[in-house]
């Protein structure tokens, strides 16, 4: 069988796919957060100290009233921004500024709607649902140890590699 790798550029090296993702995050997250800062739903209550004295808390509701509607919104948002920008042209802006492209791993295209798709599912909502912490360390440790592709467990579903754009 011969190599799907031929023919196509390098792969991409580890680090700058995790620093292309640092940028994608931040494109997505800054704004989301200015967000939630303008809109945001905050519930007060009073708790007084030993002493008698009132000290008021902030909570902020996490999955009632407008926290639901962020997390809908944010799933969306990274979910969205990475399935458009991979199937438009396989460049996140982070990929494109670091000089990184998605490519499918039989022949090299830009991945079509449904395996773009899925490769945003598998990297998005498992972060943002339940897992914000273990996710992504197993989709890095995925990366670290896939051999020959260097393939995260987003790509493995979507069939796809990241490599150097030409």
């Amino acid at each position: 069988m011969p190599d799907p790798l031929a023919g196509m550029p390098p792969l991409a090296d580890f680090g700058k796919r995790l620093a292309a993702r640092v940028l994608d995050v931040l494109i997505i997250a800054v704004p989301l957060f200015l967000i939630q800062l303008a809109v945001g739903d905050r519930n007060r209550y009073t708790v007084k100290t030993n002493d008698g004295e009132d000290v008021t808390e902030v909570i902020t509701k996490s999955y009632s009233g407008s926290g639901l509607v962020m997390t809908l919104i944010s799933i969306a948002a990274y979910v969205g921004y990475d399935w458009w920008f991979t199937k438009k042209n396989g460049q996140t802006l982070g990929k494109k500024w670091l000089g990184l492209r998605v490519a499918m791993l039989n022949d090299g295209s830009v991945p079509q709607s449904g395996a773009a798709l899925g490769r945003a599912a598998v990297l998005w909502l498992p972060t943002l649902i339940c897992c914000f912490c273990l996710w992504p360390i197993a989709l890095v440790i995925s990366m670290l140890v896939d051999k020959p592709y260097k393939q995260g467990l987003h790509d493995k579903v979507a069939k796809t590699v990241v490599v150097r754009a030409t």
